[in-house]
């Protein structure tokens, strides 16, 4: 199995709208639900996966898609951020890909995040 530890963990920084290019990705019977900002571009939940874009480079012009289908999620926990120095809330995905991290920055519903997955999943 490839070492995945070091390339998925993301940080989403807020809600934000979905992007409108997001269609040219999404499959027959798929739509977005909703859409977090990440440090150079999005991470989108849609009614079958999570799609990650990684903007890299100088320019962005060079964009990675992840793609994590809601069936490969064999369990997740979530974490509340605990207090005034501890501002980010954590997620953290079991896949068959390996172990995921997502941090959540503050203002970022921590809860609602938790519901998306557990609709998804569930």
């Amino acid at each position: 199995m490839v070492a995945t530890q070091a390339i998925l963990a993301w940080t989403f920084i807020s809600e934000c709208p979905i992007p409108n290019d997001v269609n040219e990705l999404l499959v027959e019977g798929e739509k977005a639900i909703a859409a977090y900002k990440t440090v150079r571009d999005s991470a989108i939940f849609t009614n079958k996966r999570l799609i990650v874009r990684d903007a890299q480079g100088l320019t962005g012009k060079k964009v990675e898609i992840y793609s994590l289908p809601y069936s490969s999620i064999n369990m997740w926990s979530t974490e509340n951020a605990g207090s005034l120095f501890d501002v980010n809330a954590e997620v953290e995905l079991w896949t068959r890909a390996g172990h995921i991290k997502v941090n959540l920055k503050k203002g970022v519903d921590i809860r609602k995040f938790d519901k998306l997955i557990a609709e998804a999943i569930l």
